[in-house]
């Protein structure tokens, strides 16, 4: 009998307030098509131009430093406007679940994006970690900008 590998369970939450309904944000960020727009690693999606329900699939190209990855999307969740989770996998990380959340609040909508790695071969760094937070910073900073725009 051989013992399971370690696993390192990883998961970073990232919120903004944006002005704007929850309708409009929950149905903007859950339609892959427009995370090219906000999302720095994200660079071509191939899907329906909709936000993705419930069973939904979806296709993403996506860059890392090591190199370009292809990562096949199921919609795990999805309560609009509130929640929407997303799970794939990938060969070097393990599972990644993604989920969206819309709260009312005053001046508009929390958005709160959570990431999390349940089954990580391998702790992040501290650099890595790090980056993830800048990107996720920079992607909710593109959302509030994109949807402020088009009140």
């Amino acid at each position: 009998m051989t013992a399971a590998a370690a696993t390192h369970p990883f998961q970073r939450s990232h919120s903004v307030v944006i002005a704007a309904e929850p309708a409009a944000v929950f149905d903007y960020v859950t339609n892959p098509k427009s995370w090219p727009q906000w999302l720095p690693s994200s660079h071509q999606i191939d899907c329906d131009d909709r936000p993705m329900r419930f069973g939904d699939t979806f296709h993403e190209h996506w860059s890392t430093r090591s190199g370009p990855v292809d990562l096949d999307w199921l919609v795990i969740a999805c309560e609009p406007p509130r929640l929407w989770i997303g799970l794939t996998q990938t060969p070097f990380m393990g599972p990644i679940v993604v989920q969206y959340i819309c709260e009312s609040v005053d001046g508009g909508t929390r958005f709160i994006r959570t990431l999390r790695n349940p089954a990580r071969p391998k702790e992040p760094t501290q650099e890595m970690i790090q980056r993830i937070d800048d990107e996720a910073m920079l992607g909710l900073g593109n959302i509030k900008r994109a949807m402020e725009e088009t009140k």
